[in-house]
């Protein structure tokens, strides 16, 4: 091989080993049909997630991490899973802390209640003894979790979940056209990856520029 051939297989597999690995196939399904995105413009990066389940609770760290290397041109939002009345309570009780304007406080200590503690949520007396061990009026969280506001969020959570065919959970969607899973990725820990990734095939299939990930 002469030295000009050799430059050139050098470079090229420097290139290689250099650009962004693309998500295989096999890391991500395809949502069918694809559902319209609610974010201006932006990339839409869903998680489906209930908080009975252990997954969804030990996923929450990497959650938190990637949130802070979030790209501008992305925006994440957590959709409680909602395909039957077995898990309505615990959509409830998300929506109802969102509309009270407490979920950056209870969000991760309602899962930590349930998976560290033991403590079942479900159970309107107990829950009422939670909220109150973490300075919420039980009356005013009631009277919040019935309202117009959380009734139509709820619904819209029920919707979602039936389009986008949500039958376990965690699951991340991006982009309204693609979702992976602990599964799909072949581990919790790839599935933030492949998400970035996905991102990244949204972003070219879009015609976008690409965007730099916080530092």
């Amino acid at each position: 091989m002469n030295l000009r051939k050799a430059l050139l297989l050098v470079m090229t597999l420097l290139a290689s080993a250099l650009a962004p690995v693309a998500a295989r196939a096999a890391d991500y399904a395809l949502v069918s049909p694809p559902q319209l995105q609610e974010s201006n413009g932006k990339i839409e990066v869903l998680e489906f997630f209930w908080y009975g389940c252990p997954h969804c609770y030990h996923l929450e760290s990497d959650v938190n991490a990637w949130l802070k290397t979030i790209p501008p041109d992305v925006v994440f939002k957590r959709v409680p899973a909602y395909p039957s009345e077995s898990w309505g309570e615990a959509a409830r009780i998300y929506y109802t802390i969102d509309a009270m304007g407490l979920l950056p406080k209870l969000h991760e200590k309602v899962f930590d209640a349930i998976h560290k503690d033991g403590v079942n949520l479900m159970n309107k007396k107990i829950r009422d003894d939670w909220l109150a061990r973490n300075g919420v009026d039980p009356s005013k969280y009631d009277q919040m979790s019935k309202s117009f506001t959380v009734a139509t969020d709820l619904q819209r959570a029920r919707e979602m979940t039936q389009n986008y065919k949500v039958d376990s959970v965690p699951r991340l969607v991006v982009g309204g056209r693609y979702y992976t899973s602990g599964e799909l990725a072949g581990s919790p820990e790839r599935i933030f990856a492949v998400v970035d990734q996905l991102i990244a095939k949204v972003r070219a299939e879009s015609g976008k520029p690409g965007a730099a990930k916080k530092k």
